[in-house]
């Protein structure tokens, strides 16, 4: 049998590099190159790695890991995502209301958008709250709107088109 941490290296290859739905793929995959886990055990290695499973756009879902933007990284791999940036991420629109902005995506895109968001630790954005396909963003309440529309500037495809305050 070979060991844990040669698995878990494996099992994070996978993730990163394929588009993993489901527990019994991921085996399948494990198993391919010898490593035969139960589900339990698999299922611990997971939590222990911290995996999320997001929404495609194609409406089945996928592993990722923490810190990474794989999941943008996989659907251009594939084909599946136009390169326009607006594309990428699924923003639609923003727009701010006194200290909380609201993100419109596409479907499914909200989740690892408001993923992103918190992962920039930006210190002017407190936090978000993902839906399906809207993320409420708590700001500084000391925050201007011109100062939250710089901070966005930076995390987002913004342009004149896709906001409005």
């Amino acid at each position: 049998m070979k060991n844990r941490k040669e698995r878990i290296d494996l099992m994070v290859d996978l993730i990163r590099n394929h588009c993993i739905s489901s527990q019994e793929e991921l085996a399948s995959r494990l198993a391919e190159q010898g490593y035969n886990v139960t589900q339990a055990t698999l299922s611990r290695d997971l939590k222990m790695l911290k995996t999320t499973k997001v929404p495609t756009d194609r409406g089945t879902y996928m592993y990722i890991l923490p810190d990474s933007n794989t999941l943008k990284d996989k659907l251009l791999a594939k084909g599946a995502a136009d390169m326009s940036p607006n594309f990428q991420s699924g923003f639609i629109s923003l727009r701010i209301s006194g200290n909380i902005a609201v993100i419109k995506t596409r479907n499914g895109y909200a989740a690892g958008l408001a993923y992103d968001i918190d992962m920039s630790k930006a210190p002017e954005i407190l936090g978000t709250i993902p839906g399906s396909d809207t993320i409420f963003a708590v700001l500084d309440e000391n925050l201007t709107h011109e100062e939250a529309m710089e901070v966005f500037g930076r995390l987002l495809p913004l342009d004149q088109k896709h906001h409005y305050r």
